[in-house]
């Protein structure tokens, strides 16, 4: 399936499947098309051509105009936006958390206990009161789950779901994307973290800048394929200076790790990019 914005390709020509409890990374660097793929699989935008299935039916606009099949279908899936401001919208938590249980029409009971459910399994209980817009932006992320989860969909879908947290909440958020895995969910996730490639997923795919599936594999394959994640400008090298200095100033992002050019378990796609520039020698002195 490919998808274009206007004039702008955004993906192009990928091809995939997810299987019932599997748990997928999406790896890419901004702008490949990882939050557009989502919200495809999400049932909020649709392919330029090809075509989605999901739980055995075709996933169009006209399927979804069907009032039966939208319900089942939105009960079935469940979307954690990167923005949780987008996501947020309720006067206060216990209403943002209660909205999708009581849309989907359960009993004022069922929605209720849910409500709870969910307050009290990610530490809300104390804000229920609170309006979103006067949250952290890790409280945020959490409500935005609690509202997800209320739902209790087979199928989530995570963008980014650790930009912008504390290294609390972050560990927090994994170990319940874990926790929910062994539940039996199946769990996409969007991602340019390589650090959490092998925690939270067993099958990496990873999208190239040109739009195309650039590959695909086990999460230790593919984080060891130093050249397939340099063409996909997720890792980068450090061409040496000409005068001789030290790389200035320190950062932290992934370096590229001294592994062979092709790991085993990792299948590449055939779109080749041009390699990364050289950088210019320093204008000399003047005098």
């Amino acid at each position: 399936m490919s998808y274009r914005y206007q004039d702008a390709e955004a993906l192009s020509e990928i091809s995939f499947s997810v299987n019932a409890g599997e748990r997928v990374a999406l790896l890419g660097a901004n702008g490949s098309g990882k939050s557009t793929l989502l919200q495809m699989l999400d049932g909020l935008i649709f392919p330029s051509s090809g075509s989605i299935r999901a739980f055995g039916e075709d996933l169009t606009e006209e399927a979804l105009h069907d009032e039966g099949f939208s319900q089942a279908f939105r009960q079935q899936v469940g979307f954690v936006f990167q923005n949780s401001d987008a996501q947020l919208f309720s006067p206060n938590v216990w209403e943002e958390i209660a909205f999708g249980p009581l849309h989907l029409g359960l009993p004022d009971e069922e929605v209720k206990k849910r409500t709870q459910d969910m307050l009290h399994i990610l530490g809300l209980e104390h804000l229920r009161e609170r309006p979103p817009y006067h949250l952290s932006g890790g409280e945020k992320k959490k409500v935005a789950l609690a509202s997800v989860l209320a739902i209790n969909p087979d199928v989530l879908l995570f963008d980014e779901p650790t930009a912008g947290l504390d290294p609390k909440t972050e560990t927090f958020l994994v170990r319940l994307i874990m926790q929910l895995s062994q539940a039996g969910k199946t769990i996409v996730t969007a991602t340019q973290d390589l650090r959490l490639v092998e925690e939270i997923a067993e099958r990496v795919i990873i999208l190239g800048e040109d739009h195309h599936l650039a590959g695909e594999g086990a999460p230790a394959a593919v984080l060891g394929a130093r050249t397939l994640l340099l063409s996909a400008n997720l890792i980068h090298d450090h061409p040496p200076l000409t005068d001789g200095s030290a790389h200035f100033p320190p950062h932290h992002h992934p370096h590229a790790p001294p592994d062979p050019q092709h790991a085993k378990g990792v299948v590449t796609s055939h779109h080749p990019t041009p390699p990364p520039r050289r950088r210019s020698p320093p204008a000399p002195p003047r005098s």
